[in-house]
C-alpha cells in the first residue's frame, strides 16, 4: 500500500513560480512511476509530468506538451518525495493537481494506470 501526500498548492500571479511536492509512504517507492495530473472545473483529468524507473538509477521523465519547458518533475529516493517545479504559470494552469503512483504502468499519460493517488492541492494563477 502506497500513501501519497500533496503539498504546496496556492495562489499565484501569472509568470510567477510554484513548487508542489508529494511525499509517499512505503518501502518500494524507488520502483515506482510517480505522476503529476490536473483537473480544472468542468475539465477531464489530464497528464501533466511523471518520472518512471526504467533500471538501475535510471529515470525517465514525461511531460504534457502544455508544460514542456515550464515545469520539471523533481524525484529524491532518499526522501520519497516527487516535486513538481512549476515557472512561467499561466491563467490556464489553474486547477487542482493531483500526485499519483504505480507499480504497473504501461502509459505513463493515462490516469487509469495509476494505483494510488493523493488528495490534490489547488493551484490559481490569477491573470
Amino acid at each position: 500500500q502506497v500513501q501519497l501526500v500533496e503539498s504546496g498548492g496556492g495562489l499565484v500571479q501569472a509568470g510567477g513560480s510554484l513548487r508542489l511536492s508529494c511525499a509517499a509512504s512505503g518501502r518500494t517507492f524507488n520502483s515506482y512511476t510517480m505522476g503529476w495530473f490536473r483537473q480544472a472545473p468542468g475539465k477531464e483529468r489530464e497528464f501533466v509530468a511523471a518520472t518512471r524507473w526504467r533500471g538501475g538509477s535510471v529515470y525517465y521523465a514525461y511531460y504534457a506538451d502544455s508544460v514542456k519547458g515550464r515545469f520539471t518533475i523533481v524525484r529524491d529516493n532518499a526522501k520519497n518525495t516527487v516535486d513538481l517545479q512549476m515557472n512561467s504559470l499561466k491563467p490556464e494552469d489553474t486547477a487542482v493537481y493531483y500526485c499519483a503512483a504505480s507499480n504497473t504502468i504501461t502509459v505513463v499519460t493515462s490516469p487509469q494506470e495509476y494505483n494510488y493517488w493523493g488528495q490534490g492541492t489547488q493551484v490559481t494563477v490569477s491573470s
